[in-house]
């Protein structure tokens, strides 16, 4: 059986792989039939993490959105809202279902595929992953058992406070998720052990305060705001193109519109303090996001529009720039320095040792702007309908209801390319400045398994999004009126018949 043992490089702990006798095992990184168990296992864990992260922004806007509607509808008694919570609430529920089936199969890729990061790091993320499990899932699983049920059990009021209860727990969940992942960005609150090659627990309290999760968590938040925004809009643009369910429909049109637009505005202003948390922990993937390769400050400091970079990565040849911009958004002054990439791999390289610190400079920089083109097109699709639709105005071009429908995806394309940003920038390693990704993948692992696992994966994961968007088409085809057919009210009671 494979082992470790620690080395240290300039007061760094490592770990790097034992010596093995020929024959008895593959070891991490070799490969069969050209098949390299690292390459496939980062292929693999994107691809499940990509489908799973598909229903979680939904969940976490839909849900504030939604009991923002049940709300409006106990203040104003007015059935269209109503109506307008019953069915994006089914949404909702049917999301949150398929989130939960996707989210299991994350706890597997730890095991099979990266056994020596879960070990390194499972002291750490132990305590904010029970947190999630224990206190924020089933928080969030009993309010929303009892907001499904409560209809005409339940007061309006207390039925409304079930709702809100649920997105505190969701929220939660997700803040605990973040605090872990903020970990890897920035490990705080933890001592390293030399004898097990792992890190331990020492200050929960850091942890769950780290300065990425703090600005992580808003910036998640109002984006999926936005993107649950641009669903609702997408929804009610489907029936009013079919001219159905007018009055509702129009309701939940400009609700959502206002929604993805407050969201968009709300991700870029948390964006600016992320932006900052990254400088101040990750200068290489701000510099790597600017393809700066070289220090600079004041006018010398900017914004590049478009790079293009030498092939090797090490310097510019041409680009189009804005002076004096990524200063100023790197340390809101016009004479900020900011790190480049060559500067910074050379204190990297004095620090850690020999390597190659630098992660993969176009796949960064472009993700970077694609993240921030998609949620600014998303930001400008809500204020476009925003000015169309004024005044109850539905009669609209079949265009303008087939733009609103197919803009949907776009905050969801702006997250997803986020993320990728996120995790790729930080690459050569999987905790920054502790444990190289390529340290992390499981000993003895072999390309083949690792294949045959993605085979078998996406086969369930494309049946699992076959059956949830039939399931969530049936539900959006039926629309509100058949949700609600009949209401009574009885003092404080409400009796849905279905």
């Amino acid at each position: 059986m494979p082992c470790r043992y620690p080395f240290v490089t300039n007061g760094v702990v490592g770990l790097e792989r034992a010596p093995q006798k020929e024959g008895v095992m593959l070891q991490a990184g070799q490969s069969i039939w050209g098949l390299d168990p690292l390459t496939l296992s980062r292929w693999q864990f994107g691809l499940t993490t990509i489908y799973h992260f598909l229903f979680v922004p939904l969940t976490i806007g839909m849900v504030l959105l939604v009991a923002i509607m049940q709300t409006i509808w106990v203040r104003t008694n007015e059935e269209k809202w109503l109506k307008l919570t019953k069915l994006f609430g089914k949404l909702f529920l049917i999301n949150f279902a398929m989130g939960v089936v996707t989210g299991i199969v994350q706890e597997f890729q730890f095991g099979m595929n990266w056994s020596d990061y879960s070990r390194f790091v499972g002291d750490v993320f132990g305590a904010p992953l029970a947190m999630e499990g224990l206190l924020a899932f089933f928080f969030e699983a009993t309010f929303i058992g009892l907001w499904i049920f409560g209809w005409g059990r339940l007061s309006k009021k207390v039925h409304l406070m079930t709702i809100w209860v649920t997105v505190m727990g969701v929220w939660l969940s997700a803040y605990f998720i973040l605090a872990a992942n903020a970990f890897m960005q920035h490990p705080v609150g933890y001592t390293m052990n030399t004898v097990k090659n792992r890190a331990e627990l020492t200050d929960i309290g850091a942890v769950l305060t780290n300065i990425v999760a703090l600005n992580q968590f808003p910036h998640t938040i109002t984006a999926s705001i936005m993107f649950s925004g641009g669903v609702i809009v997408a929804v009610a643009a489907y029936h009013l193109k079919r001219k159905q369910h007018l009055d509702s429909m129009y309701k939940g049109l400009r609700f959502g519109l206002w929604a993805a637009l407050l969201g968009g505005i709300g991700t870029v202003i948390s964006g600016d303090g992320l932006g900052l948390a990254m400088v101040q922990t990750q200068p290489m993937k701000m510099a790597a996001a600017e393809a700066m390769y070289n220090t600079a400050s004041g006018y010398n400091a900017s914004f590049s529009l478009f790079s293009w970079g030498t092939p090797d990565g090490t310097s510019e040849i041409f680009s189009v720039r804005v002076p004096y911009l990524l200063s100023f958004l790197s340390t809101h002054t016009l004479n900020g320095t900011v790190e480049g990439l060559n500067d910074l791999q050379a204190q990297y390289v004095a620090h850690y040792g020999a390597g190659n610190y630098m992660p993969i400079i176009w796949l960064t920089y472009w993700a970077f702007r694609w993240m921030i083109g998609l949620g600014m097109l998303a930001m400008l699709l809500a204020v476009v309908g925003l000015v169309l639709t004024r005044k109850g105005r539905v009669q609209l071009p079949t265009w303008t209801w087939n733009a609103a429908i197919w803009g949907a995806p776009l905050g969801l394309l702006a997250i997803n390319i986020g993320w990728l940003f996120t995790e790729m920038g930080r690459q050569p390693w999987l905790v920054f400045g502790v444990l190289k990704t390529a340290d992390g993948v499981s000993p003895g692992i072999t390309g083949l398994d690792v294949l045959i696992s993605i085979v078998v994966f996406t086969l369930i994961y494309g049946i699992l999004a076959v059956v949830e968007f039939g399931i969530l088409r049936r539900a959006i085809d039926a629309g509100p009126d058949v949700l609600v057919q009949e209401t009574n009210e009885t003092d404080d009671q409400l009796v849905v018949a279905y």
